[in-house]
């Protein structure tokens, strides 16, 4: 897979593009749907304002969590990645991740946003590869690297031996 996005890249003149269309539904809300997603399976995803800004509506994404998610899942893609070329031996990876929002300079801007990701591991012996893969992914992460917001990432690595049943 690494390969082939190289290689598209190159095919592109070193770019790469990616399509989203809005349609706007009622009131703040609206539909977001890719062309390289097939519309069919569903994968359109309601957003909405914030309930926090006024008119806003709750239980609805909105902008604001899509963009603190895009750099979590960013990170966890390119740890995966990572991982895979690294060959570190994980048996989960999860991340929670928080976006602070605040006025600067007159203007509404997610100034950091906080990666929690925890990583279990089965042997004590990869933790020091687990937490430079994880530094790594957060430095290669396209996302991360693209954004004005202060990324801080706040790693937790958990060692679970797998125990093996006598017979």
């Amino acid at each position: 897979m690494k390969t082939k996005v190289k290689n598209s890249i190159k095919k592109n003149n070193g770019t790469q593009n990616y399509n989203v269309e809005i349609n706007w539904e009622i009131s703040r809300k609206g539909i977001i749907c890719s062309p390289e997603l097939k519309w069919e399976n569903g994968v359109c995803i309601e957003v909405a304002s914030p309930s926090e800004f006024n008119k806003g509506i709750e239980g609805i994404w909105s902008p604001e969590q899509l963009f603190v998610a895009a750099a979590s899942g960013c990170l966890m893609t390119t740890f995966l990645a990572i991982a895979k070329n690294s060959i570190l031996d994980f048996t989960s990876f999860s991340c929670q991740a928080k976006g602070n929002m605040e006025m600067i300079e007159g203007k509404l801007r997610i100034s950091e946003i906080l990666l929690e990701p925890v990583v279990v591991i089965t042997n004590e012996m990869h933790r020091n590869k687990a937490i430079r893969i994880l530094k790594k992914a957060k430095n290669d992460c396209l996302i991360t690297h693209s954004i004005k917001s202060k990324i801080t990432l706040e790693t937790t690595i958990q060692v679970k031996p797998i125990l093996i049943e006598s017979i």
